[in-house]
């Protein structure tokens, strides 16, 4: 065979690399491992080096950028980028629809075609693409003029120097979202602390700061995403005539569209929509503040047409905010199962991320001293669905001239015990232990839990009577309590009181993972209880184990294995074990088997949709069990789908992808072929 001339090795190298990035970026299915695709890339970067009229602009090598720029030029945008109204309710949503369907002169009942699509958090900008080639990347601006970010837009991987196939405008302008992953974010902000540098308050902030560095490499060190949901200008060709067919189209040239979009028809499905997105909000792996609805038709967007800044055939209906202003009136200090001093954050009571929040943590004195937070400062509280509310910034110009600085206590605020803080922490924590009140509590609370010990009718109010009565000091104490002591509490007859004797007496049949995870070991979390379970069988075998023989299990590190050590070295916890087993616990013998032979080990499962059987926390705990890996979103390495009734898009991608998909009476089947029974 003739050798390939340079020219067609650069050209296949390429137009493999650019379908690699589309594969890895635009698909989430990557295809080669990231070895492969640097040895190409280096093989390009010498062809090029070596011959440099290969060297073009919209080559794979060319992402980052030279010399940093000395400023940036404004763009004025062909069309404006407008805005959207808001609806911030279902009734203003349902106005919207209304609206939409008089200008339209149609029926009241008519149910039109929207496009739904989530709203990213993220900043709004235009592609410009010449014969398929990108030519430049703007912010929006102010709509009419924005900001040349082309430098730092060519180094966004999911953004192709040149677009794929063939068909497209021969000018066209693409207007998206550019966004930090969740993951991208926490990464950028664990380097930053590492290096004692100022981390960004959200990712929307993170990813304005990267898009505005002057230096494109800098930008290139950063996991952004782009996002595309419309176009602008188009010159040279047509579009298709439905907003979704253009997304689809705008993919297939290699754009990135969201997996997460819909077309749906009618205003109810257009709720069904924003409550489904809602409630899967946070554990969608970037951030989004809503929903947006445009009408789907073309040609009824231009009947409809738009007033100076915004569309009239879309509207963004808003999720409850995640963030707002408030005043931080007080710092007080709790204490956890473990002994460790949360300073707590009194707030003026504020309604933010669907609640009102008047207490938020403040982690440990690294990060107050990182704030700079001080008593009366106005603080910036956030808080994401079920995560506690947390302070993540001070608004400076806004702080009182009387603020006073935070000061932790000398000793522990329950039971003025010695604090400690160990060198490679950041934690003070009370030395009390188990005559500690605050530790009792919170200890007592974890093993009654439904994923430890699960006694139901152990609540926290029950407890701190049992504590503070002197009833209870550790988890022992819970199985020889009496009817009469109990009935003497509050709001506990004689039925509460039987309920709840009879709950602790089921209690005592559990298994050895959920034991050991109910004894609050720092660190031992429920796999690690399970690991620990399977790897040596019995108690009596755990409890002897060296450290040598600890790091043996997986998911044991030096770390856990010393909190184990400690936990079997330490008498008077061990005390608290054998009483609980006079009391009666006791659970199954556990078969000791190696992780390789389980039936699923190696495998990724994910679980989507609503389960009847069981709950979708315990298919992922018998999938566990079983060795698998249980995934929260679909990708080319998800093995099997578990779809019960109202699966979406995970069930969607599984089929596009051509994944194993199950229904829960065949999940049930195979957990019964393996031994498991429901």
């Amino acid at each position: 065979m003739t050798a390939a001339s340079p020219e067609q090795e650069a050209a296949r190298l390429r137009e493999q690399l650019e379908q690699w990035n589309y594969q890895y970026y635009v698909l989430d299915d990557p295809s080669v491992p990231d070895a492969e695709y640097d040895r190409a890339m280096r093989q390009l970067v010498e062809l090029e080096t070596q011959h440099p009229a290969l060297l073009r602009p919209d080559s794979p090598s060319q992402r980052v950028g030279g010399e940093p720029l000395a400023g940036f030029t404004q763009v004025r945008h062909e069309l404006p980028m407008l805005s959207l109204d808001n609806a911030f309710n279902a009734d203003e949503l349902e106005d919207f629809n209304r609206r939409v369907l008089e200008r339209l002169k149609l029926a009241p009942d008519t149910e039109l075609e929207f496009a739904c699509e989530p709203k990213l958090d993220g900043i709004a900008v235009s592609l410009l693409y010449r014969d398929g080639v990108l030519e430049r990347g703007a912010t929006r601006g102010d709509g009419t003029t924005g900001e040349d970010i082309t430098h730092n837009v060519r180094t966004i991987q999911s953004v192709p120097l040149r677009l794929r196939g063939s068909g497209y405008p021969q000018v066209l302008e693409v207007r998206g979202e550019i966004y930090l992953p969740k993951a991208g974010f926490e990464a950028l902000n664990a380097r930053a602390r590492e290096k004692g540098e100022k981390t960004f308050v959200n990712p929307r902030n993170a990813a304005a700061g990267t898009l505005r560095q002057l230096d494109a490499r800098l930008t290139a060190e950063r996991p952004l995403q782009m996002c595309c949901y419309s176009v602008g200008l188009y010159q040279g060709g047509a579009l298709p005539e439905r907003q979704s067919d253009i997304l689809e189209q705008l993919h297939q040239w290699g754009l990135r569209i969201n997996p997460e979009s819909k077309v749906v028809r009618g205003f109810a499905a257009c709720d069904a929509y924003y409550d489904e997105l809602a409630q899967r909000r946070d554990a969608l792996p970037y951030d989004i503040d809503g929903i947006v609805y445009k009408v789907n038709e073309l040609a009824l967007q231009e009947q409809l047409g738009a007033v100076s800044r915004a569309p009239r055939w879309a509207i963004a209906r808003k999720f409850p905010a995640q963030e707002e202003v408030t005043r931080l009136l007080a710092v007080e200090f709790q204490v956890g199962r473990t002994g460790a001093v949360t300073p707590v954050a009194r707030l003026e009571p504020v309604f933010v991320g669907g609640v009102t929040v008047s207490n938020a943590t403040l982690h440990n004195s690294d990060e107050i001293e990182r704030l700079g937070v001080m008593v009366g400062d106005s603080v910036i509280v956030r808080r994401a669905g079920d995560v506690i509310p947390q302070v993540v910034s001070v608004v400076q110009a806004e702080r009182p001239d009387d603020a006073r600085a935070v000061v932790f206590p000398s000793a522990c605020p329950v039971c003025g015990s010695a604090l400690e803080r160990e060198p490679d922490e950041a934690v003070l924590r009370c030395m009390g232990g188990l005559v500690c009140g605050a530790q009792q509590k919170a200890a007592l609370r974890h093993f009654v839990s439904r994923r430890a010990m699960d006694i139901d009718g152990l609540g926290d109010k029950l407890i701190e009577q049992l504590v503070d009565q002197q009833l209870v000091d550790n988890a022992a104490g819970l199985f020889h309590l009496e009817k009469t002591q109990l009935t003497n509490l509050e709001r506990m007859g004689e039925k509460s009181a039987d309920k709840l004797l009879k709950a602790l007496e089921a209690s005592k049949h559990t298994t050895l993972e959920r034991f050991i995870f109910a004894l609050g070991i720092r660190e031992v979390g429920e796999a690690t209880a399970r690991n620990l379970a399977r790897h040596f069988g019995s108690w009596e075998a755990l409890s002897a184990a060296s450290e040598e023989a600890l790091l043996a299990v997986p998911d044991v590190g030096p770390v856990v294995a010393d909190h184990l050590r400690q936990f079997f070295d330490d008498a008077g916890l061990m005390g608290v074990v054998e009483q609980l087993r006079a009391a009666g616990v006791h659970w199954p013998d556990v078969e000791v088997v190696a992780a390789q032979t389980l039936p699923l080990d190696g495998q990724t499962w994910v679980v989507t949709g609503s389960l009847q059987a069981m709950g979708r926390s315990d298919a992922k705990a018998h999938l566990q069990a079983l060795g698998a890996k249980v995934a929260g979103s679909v990708s080319a390495k998800t093995h099997c789908v578990v779809a019960g009734p109202g699966a979406g898009s995970k069930l969607a991608k599984a089929e596009q992808l051509g994944i194993d998909v199950i229904d829960e009476a065949a999940f049930v089947a195979l957990l019964a072929e393996h031994g498991v029974t429901l």
